[in-house]
């Protein structure tokens, strides 16, 4: 199991931007979606960010973090409401894990033998492509899941505004394992030739773990 997957107590905590400097590693959430998104990030909160916008994230020099766009959402005046994916128990601000299907990107930041840890992840299933790039450090290896996995998903994965993991819809220990060997199956076949970089079953680690030097910032790109 990939060490991103690993259960992890983490607080979410917002962090304004006038503490962004603070901060050795920087994350610049980016929609560039032809329409408005709501990222979140635990630890980070959430927000609104129409096309064109950029969300920009400060944490300290070691963070396990997760982030992930929300989609279709309406909040009133107090940050209450609801999203067709992603919602996390209906609060602008989250401070849970965002509903499936998700299409998530995961840090560990400084997190192990000194270096960060990142990938995409569809084990939460997809809701919008999304790429993520290394900025610093000297590390450039940029990953994407960029298909229209939403408009090809099998449909016994099928939802509104996206596709399940396997999973999610099955809970058998054939699709979410836990013990024993893990194997691919033909869903998690599926979202792998779509998005090579992502990680799409239980042990999916050797093609979808990278790593960068500790402290490394990043860009996150929704609709590369």
């Amino acid at each position: 199991m990939s060490f991103l997957n690993s259960p992890f107590a983490i607080v979410a905590i917002f962090m304004p931007l006038f503490f962004i400097h603070s901060h050795g590693i920087i994350i610049r959430v980016q929609n560039n979606c032809p329409y408005t998104i709501w990222p979140a990030a635990l630890p980070g909160g959430g927000r609104r960010l129409d096309s064109g916008q950029t969300w920009v994230l400060g944490y300290p020099s070691t963070k396990v973090a997760k982030i992930w766009a929300r989609t279709n959402c309406t909040f009133d005046s107090s940050g209450r409401g609801r999203c067709l994916t992603g919602d996390c128990g209906g609060q602008l601000e989250c401070k849970d894990y965002g509903a499936a299907p998700v299409t998530l990107v995961e840090y560990g930041l400084n997190s192990f033998a000194g270096k960060d840890y990142y990938d995409i992840s569809l084990m939460k299933g997809f809701n919008l492509p999304v790429q993520f790039t290394p900025t610093s450090n000297g590390c450039t290896k940029s990953i994407r899941c960029a298909a229209d996995i939403t408009g090809q998903c099998p449909s016994q994965l099928k939802t509104p505004g996206g596709c399940h993991n396997p999973c999610t819809v099955f809970k058998t220990y054939q699709y979410c394992c836990g013990y024993g060997r893990c194997l691919p199956t033909n869903f998690s076949r599926f979202f792998k030739v779509r998005c090579r970089d992502a990680f799409t079953y239980p042990e999916d680690d050797p093609t979808s773990t990278f790593t960068c030097p500790a402290g490394t910032s990043y860009r996150v790109v929704f609709c590369p």
